[in-house]
């Protein structure tokens, strides 16, 4: 038997299809195709899903279910998207329009950033733990926590673990969701080039040099890679933007820390390509403030594991945390 695992995202639909241990065999992707509205969508993830199938030989009764990991809110009991401010969904039924065209009897559908850390927590730097949170630093800085091997999803409008949206900064920089100081604000890739450019508009008033007009001439644009390079060239400018930004990032990881005391917490999204750059410094810092530092059982701080495929995969294994069927749609 396999499960199907699809990776909704506002740009590119990734699909996986997933064998019992979670192994991805085969996987395509497509570009997301907003103009026919969220019908058009689900049409283009089931006739991938179909093709890979039958690219790879395998009958519709060897799909076991099918996971989606989505982005937005998410009502997995009524399998709707409440709300993606980057697709055309509001309290769409997927489950319901994927099945016209899949005939497919279990569907499990997930907010994509709790996908992901379901799938650290089956098959990446997670596995075999009972406590991990995970951090994507991307566009936005979302979040997933896995609590006895299940996502943590709150009490009210399945909206928990929105990590992103907790303050770092008190009447701080406007976030996307209206609020002022927002980790996600800070500790985006996003927020990480907000900060850049403000300081090469400062410099740029003061007539000083630096690596970071040289990075972004050549790039044509300004990245969350143009700090980290001009850094690692001995850039001061450069230098102070990476520390600024390890140090806010601290704050928020060092409050999940005190607040969940995970036995793992990961960081994936593009920020984390810095590896060690970013790491090691984090987590001395998260090391110095957390509020167990003289407890002599320490938490992982890591890189997460499986990069692209987390979504695919966490999606592939929303069945596993289920193991009454009661939330299938």
């Amino acid at each position: 038997m396999y499960t199907v695992g699809i990776d909704l995202g506002g740009t590119n639909i990734a699909i996986g299809i997933c064998d019992e241990d979670l192994n991805i065999i085969a996987k395509a992707s497509i570009p997301t195709d907003k103009s026919c509205g969220g019908e058009g969508v689900v049409a283009g993830m089931a006739a991938l899903t179909k093709q890979l199938m039958r690219k790879n030989k395998i009958d519709i009764s060897q799909i076991e279910y099918v996971g989606m990991a989505l982005p937005g809110s998410i009502d997995s009991e009524l399998g709707i998207i409440e709300y993606s401010n980057n697709l055309p969904f509001e309290n769409f039924p997927i489950c319901d329009e994927f099945r016209k065209r899949f005939n497919v009897e279990k569907i499990y559908i997930e907010n994509d950033a709790n996908a992901a850390a379901l799938a650290e927590a089956l098959c990446g730097v997670a596995r075999g733990v009972r406590t991990s949170v995970m951090i994507t630093l991307g566009t936005g800085v979302g979040g997933g926590v896995i609590i006895d091997g299940k996502i943590f999803k709150g009490g009210v409008n399945s909206a928990g673990a929105e990590l992103g949206h907790t303050v770092i900064k008190a009447g701080g920089r406007l976030c996307t969701c209206g609020r002022r100081g927002c980790f996600e604000a800070y500790s985006s890739a996003t927020g990480l080039i907000t900060s850049t450019v403000e300081m090469m508009k400062e410099l740029e008033a003061k007539g000083i040099p630096s690596r970071l007009f040289e990075i972004a001439q050549r790039d044509g644009k300004v990245s969350a890679k143009t700090a980290f390079e001009a850094k690692s060239m001995g850039d001061e400018a450069g230098t102070k933007l990476v520390n600024e930004y390890i140090s806010d990032l601290a704050v928020g990881i060092t409050n999940m820390v005190n607040i969940f005391q995970p036995e793992v917490l990961s960081i994936g999204g593009g920020v984390s390509n810095a590896g060690s750059e970013l790491l090691i410094p984090l987590a001395k810092i998260v090391d110095r403030e957390q509020y167990a530092r003289n407890n002599p059982k320490k938490h992982l701080l890591a890189i997460a594991a499986l990069k692209n495929d987390a979504g695919i995969i966490g999606a592939a294994g929303l069945g596993r945390q289920f193991y009454d069927g009661k939330k299938q749609r």
